[in-house]
């Protein structure tokens, strides 16, 4: 369920990459593109030794900043109380884990309700395809009221409206989540659970 809904909302986004891509001649302009939170979403994988759980958590606002038709700037916020699971069908396991994940054991959405990313610098990769990752970001990551730089590639196509995409890894541990972690307990077997959480950011503005 989890893949079909990644690759459904990244098809409507290529398809938005498309009409911006075919909508006649690059218009050069200095723009906030603000982000719709109705469409954005950030897509969450986390692994551990017995297999992996994914879900969704919401875009609580953000914007975008271009000049003279390029990513210069950015930030958006993640509503942490709207994290869900998506690979559990049984309610009542769902539900647990859900409530795990917003303990304080993990992302403690009671005291931090929300995480942000702030953009701080913006490189355009060179000789990038159409559809391919164009530009490689840096920015401060904060969650759980820690923040820490990260970098990564991303897609961004601009025009009348932006759309972007990036896969992202982070190490958990670094943002004081170290519930079941190998790197900081022993013995844990097949109760230990990866440092790293993969997110999977689709962001579309206008």
């Amino acid at each position: 369920m989890m893949k079909k809904t990644i690759f459904t909302t990244l098809a409507i986004g290529m398809i938005g990459l498309s009409a911006i891509a075919s909508n006649g001649e690059d218009k050069l302009q200095d723009k906030n593109y603000k982000i719709d939170t109705k469409v954005s979403k950030v897509f969450w994988t986390g692994k551990k030794v017995t297999g992996e759980h994914t879900g969704e958590v919401m875009i609580k606002n953000g914007e975008m900043n271009t000049k003279d038709g390029k990513l210069i700037a950015g930030s958006f916020e993640i509503d942490m109380k709207t994290i869900n699971c998506t690979d559990l069908t049984d309610a009542e396991s769902n539900k647990s884990l859900i409530g795990h994940l917003q303990s304080d054991d993990f992302f403690g959405t009671e005291k931090f309700s929300t995480a942000k990313f702030m953009i701080t610098s913006v490189t355009a990769i060179e000789g990038a395809k159409p559809k391919e990752n164009n530009y490689t970001i840096t920015g401060k990551l904060t969650i759980k009221g820690i923040t820490n730089e990260i970098s990564f590639p991303a897609m961004v196509l601009i025009k009348d409206k932006m759309v972007a995409q990036a896969e992202i890894k982070i190490d958990r541990t670094k943002f004081d989540i170290k519930y079941g972690s190998g790197s900081f307990f022993e013995n844990l077997g097949d109760k230990t659970i990866a440092d790293d959480i993969s997110f999977n950011v689709v962001l579309s503005g206008m």
